[in-house]
């Protein structure tokens, strides 16, 4: 018979917990390589890793379902309560917010695709380096949140949060530079509406970093700051 250890929780329920986090976690480094390879793929003109990313999305997708099967388990035979049910509806909103993340890098990728995989002329360098700039940042933000969330700690959570705020700053500049390319030459119209859904993919990405970081500090210490500014979330993690 297993041994309980606080009320209705049980040893078996702690390793359901566990688990369900380690899965999310792995999900996550998972979504952190297919963004890395995404814009490798870009700067390489890889037309094979550009297709590896976008069959990898499929298994972020399964990933998903998996979550979502293993906390409608738990919820229905744990009837979790407080801190356990704040984990788990956290776990879940993290999870969708990770499969987004696949779903832009695989954006990304097919970016690659339509550019090398055509008969049109592919974009000059200048045009598409603010993508693999920005990528490192975006990159470094997936990185962190996941950490964050890997070791419950909400400090590194608002540290993602501030830097989204700083790549949005980012972001305007480069979608200033692709403007003065189009006045300087109307024909690039094509390619500039292009790069600008890259980078519309990774300010994407960068916003769901930001939401798996706010959910752990939902699950750390019970605050939704969902919507809340920096300041203010600050001023909530100080309390």
């Amino acid at each position: 018979m297993e041994e309980i250890t606080s009320g209705h929780t049980i040893k078996s329920y702690d390793r359901e917990l566990r688990m369900l986090h380690q899965t999310v976690v792995d999900a996550g480094r998972q979504v952190e390589m297919q963004i890395v390879q995404a814009v490798k793929s870009l700067e390489d003109e890889d037309l094979d890793s550009a297709n590896e990313v976008v069959l990898q999305d499929k298994d972020i997708d399964s990933i998903e379902l998996q979550v979502d099967d293993q906390i409608i388990h738990i919820i229905a035979r744990r009837q979790p309560m407080a801190k356990d049910l704040r984990e788990i509806i956290a776990v879940g909103k993290i999870m969708s917010d990770l499969e987004r993340i696949g779903d832009q890098a695989r954006r990304i990728a097919r970016l690659t695709l339509h550019f090398y995989d055509s008969d049109n002329s592919p974009p000059g360098y200048a045009l598409v380096a603010d993508i693999p700039r920005l990528a490192l940042q975006v990159v470094e933000m997936v990185h962190k949140a996941v950490d964050a969330f890997a070791d419950l700690d909400s400090r590194l959570a608002f540290e993602v949060i501030r830097m989204n705020s700083r790549l949005d700053e980012e972001m305007k500049a480069a979608l200033r530079r692709l403007s003065t390319y189009l006045m300087e030459d109307a024909r690039s119209v094509g390619h500039v509406v292009d790069i600008t859904l890259g980078l519309r993919a990774l300010e994407r990405i960068g916003s769901h970093a930001a939401y798996v970081a706010r959910h752990t500090i939902f699950l750390v210490k019970g605050k939704d700051v969902r919507h809340e500014d920096p300041e203010t979330v600050q001023r909530e993690l100080m309390d």
